[in-house]
């Protein structure tokens, strides 16, 4: 995996042979960034990075000078491998690693986020439930946005707030955000 832009930019990073997540290809994540930076501001924003694996996304963010990120993942390989990143790209002031399960931290937290990026495995089946808990703890900021990864087998159109979706080949963003014909 490489990072695209920014101030890491062009570095890899390795994960071990037996990581246990599935991190977003550098064809979508391109492509995902593409669409963020031409319709939301990357100023200052407080990110929370869902189901975070690698750190792929957040170093991503880290690296264009986002703002600040909160990573989550169940996975202590996972939790470890990216708490030794940030001290390897100097940006651990800038991210906060979290070992925990996504529903949990949801239902728990008392913070609010401007941009919110969930990618479970495509086999997770409670795409709904994230949807559900970011809107209905209103855990988003007034523009703030809830994007989730997810494969080609689900469609996340009929969930409240789904505003549009993109796909690169196999894989899938929803985004969703509260709009003004929501109301």
């Amino acid at each position: 995996m490489r990072i695209i832009r920014g101030k890491f930019k062009t570095r890899y990073f390795r994960i071990p042979k037996s990581f246990p997540s599935r991190p977003t290809t550098d064809f979508a994540k391109e492509g995902l960034f593409n669409i963020i930076e031409h319709n939301y501001s990357l100023e200052n924003l407080r990110i929370l990075d869902l189901c975070a694996g690698s750190g792929n996304i957040s170093f991503e963010f880290l690296s264009r000078e986002a703002g600040t990120v909160i990573a989550v993942d169940k996975n202590f390989n996972c939790y470890k491998h990216m708490k030794m990143m940030s001290h390897k790209y100097e940006c651990a002031d800038d991210l906060t690693v979290i070992k925990s399960d996504l529903v949990k931290f949801l239902k728990r937290t008392e913070e609010k986020f401007d941009l919110i990026f969930a990618d479970p495995p495509y086999t997770y089946e409670a795409h709904e439930e994230i949807a559900d808990l970011v809107f209905e703890r209103e855990l988003l900021t007034d523009d703030g946005i809830l994007i989730i990864e997810h494969g080609k087998r689900t469609s996340l159109k009929n969930i409240t707030h789904f505003d549009f979706e993109r796909m690169y080949g196999g894989v899938h963003f929803s985004f969703f955000q509260i709009n003004d014909n929501d109301a």
